[in-house]
């Protein structure tokens, strides 16, 4: 890990040059639950200016670093972030909490996320990714394992959720991927073996052969739905 983030920092500099002004790694390499096989190196990069053509010339560095199976960087300029930090509220909370500086200085000591619209993004995005893995699901291929990839790459997604809504409805934040799942099973009363087996799974406690996936996949389903409503139904009672 440690020479793949040496060399795309590299690969950033010789590319842009003085216009690289941070480069941030962020997510589960940091947060003490990275999987080699399953995790992804999640990287923030600031610009002082982030035109087409800036862009451009990051594409291949951007490619290198794709191609080692990893998603492209976040690019942001510090005005930008400056000005809608509110609406990235729930990203940059978790960035700010765990993130290792790559290059540049650590902008984010002094950086104030503004959480004034946290508990309607924790609510609006629970919603919108809930129907986005229907649609995931709908659009894989009809093989169950494919279905379960889907679940699979959505679960970090689910669980940082999970957690923000524990936040905003003022109680003790979830520490891991399942205490996050733990908490939301407590809310909805709904099954979490479909979490836990993805879990189980990311964590090499249970090989593919040992999981249901037609149960987890319903009990994945069932209890992303539930979380979402009972989401907006604790945080309306909170206006």
């Amino acid at each position: 890990m440690e020479s793949k983030l040496a060399e795309l920092v590299s690969r950033l500099q010789t590319a842009t040059g003085e216009n690289l002004q941070s480069v941030v790694l962020f997510g589960s390499a940091v947060a003490g639950e990275f999987s080699a096989e399953h995790s992804n190196l999640n990287i923030l990069c600031l610009l002082e200016r982030a035109s087409a053509s800036d862009l451009l010339r990051l594409r291949p560095a951007v490619a290198w670093w794709t191609e080692q199976g990893n998603p492209a960087p976040m690019i942001f300029t510090l005005e930008e972030l400056r000005r809608s930090a509110h609406l990235f509220a729930i990203e940059l909370f978790d960035i700010k909490n765990h993130h290792r500086i790559l290059f540049g200085p650590d902008w984010l000591e002094n950086f104030q996320v503004p959480l004034r619209l946290h508990r309607l993004l924790v609510e609006s995005e629970l919603h919108s990714y809930a129907i986005t893995l229907r649609q995931e699901i709908l659009a894989a291929p009809e093989k169950l394992q494919s279905r379960f990839d889907v679940m699979r790459s959505s679960v970090s997604r689910f669980c940082a959720l999970f957690r923000h809504a524990a936040m905003a409805a003022g109680e003790p934040q979830p520490q891991s991927k399942r205490e996050s799942v733990a908490a939301m099973a407590a809310w909805t009363g709904a099954d979490p073996s479909g979490f836990e087996a993805v879990l189980d799974y990311r964590e090499g406690k249970r090989k593919l052969r040992q999981i249901d996936l037609e149960a987890a996949l319903h009990s994945y389903l069932e209890f992303v739905t539930l979380a979402a409503g009972e989401a907006t139904r604790r945080f309306s009672r909170q206006h």
